[in-house]
């Protein structure tokens, strides 16, 4: 009988995205795909370091222990089957509970999304994220960090910007339409009409789903600590607050922590929430030299004009 996945917060990865690939890309890059494959192919055994996401895939993956088949995390990958033995053996070595993987070598694996009912896929390849969003599937590019990634504990903490993430651009648009003043006016004016989901308001589902497990968990047991906790980090401000909190509502999902900016550098506040991971749709948030959280691009709405850059094999 087929697995049925419906029921799994199912999360597709490039091997970009998990682990740290720098010198396997700089090989291509200088040598190209033939080198880039018979290097891989010759350190098969030899375990990749962990990259952007896998703190964040590592934790996510650990939740499967309050209910079995819970998360799926699911390799899509542009490496050949041979040269992904070793993105293979390297999930083995993190013992990292991921057994499913794509390999399509040289070719963009996100068409398979709805195939495997994905709620979220994360790569470094910038080409493939936005062919993805262009297809009104729901993708991120995972940006390098040189920062520690080591943490002990168990917990698992997500943030997330509003507009043009977990919200569709519509306000947004209204904003780059007028002054400042006419968007509050125009926000108070429909506080009570919820926005359009956005892209990852899925993905936010189906983390509030572990949430509500974690719930249950705890009324019976009472020594257990609740592992998940979800911020919304957000340049809103009063009044245009009051919107995004009754879309969530409407939409049926919650947030643990809310922080209205108004403008104010996000770095400061993510920086001490630390979280294992940050969504946004602007990249102006996510490239300060001082971010220390994993950050992942959502190339999304009226900030993002889709583009194309150089296909690469790095993944």
């Amino acid at each position: 009988m087929p697995i049925d996945l419906s029921q799994s917060l199912v999360i597709g990865i490039a091997s970009s995205a998990l682990f740290d690939l720098t010198e396997s890309d700089a090989v291509f890059q200088r040598e190209g795909v033939t080198a880039y494959e018979t290097y891989q192919e010759k350190r098969q055994h030899d375990p990749l370091e962990p990259g952007a996401a896998f703190p964040f895939i590592q934790r996510l993956l650990r939740l499967n222990d309050l209910q079995q088949g819970l998360v799926e995390v699911i390799v899509m990958s542009r490496n050949s089957p041979t040269s992904g033995l070793r993105v293979m053996e390297s999930i083995s070595h993190h013992e990292l509970d991921m057994t499913r993987a794509v390999f399509r070598r040289g070719l963009d694996a996100t068409d398979f999304m709805p195939v495997f009912n994905m709620s979220l896929f994360l790569s470094a390849n910038r080409r493939d994220v936005e062919n993805a969003i262009a297809a009104g599937q729901p993708a991120g590019q995972v940006l390098p960090t040189n920062k520690s990634l080591a943490e002990s504990g168990e917990s698992l903490r997500l943030a997330f910007d509003f507009d043009g993430v977990l919200a569709d651009d519509a306000s947004e648009r209204k904003y780059q339409e007028g002054s400042l003043e006419e968007y509050f006016e125009y926000e108070k004016e429909h506080a009570g009409e919820a926005l359009s989901p956005g892209p990852l308001e899925a993905f936010l589902v189906g983390i509030n789903r572990i949430q509500k497990i974690e719930d249950q968990r705890s009324t019976h047991d009472r020594s257990y600590q609740r592992r998940v906790r979800v911020s919304l980090v957000t340049a809103r401000n009063a009044p245009a607050h009051e919107r995004a909190v009754r879309s969530l509502k409407s939409w049926g999902v919650e947030v643990d922590d809310a922080f209205f900016l108004g403008g104010v550098s996000k770095t400061g506040v993510l920086n001490t929430l630390k979280p294992h991971i940050y969504f946004d749709d602007q990249l102006r948030h996510l490239e300060d030299h001082e971010l220390t959280t994993p950050a992942v691009h959502i190339p999304f709405g009226v900030h993002n004009v889709l583009h194309c850059d150089e296909e690469s094999t790095d993944e």
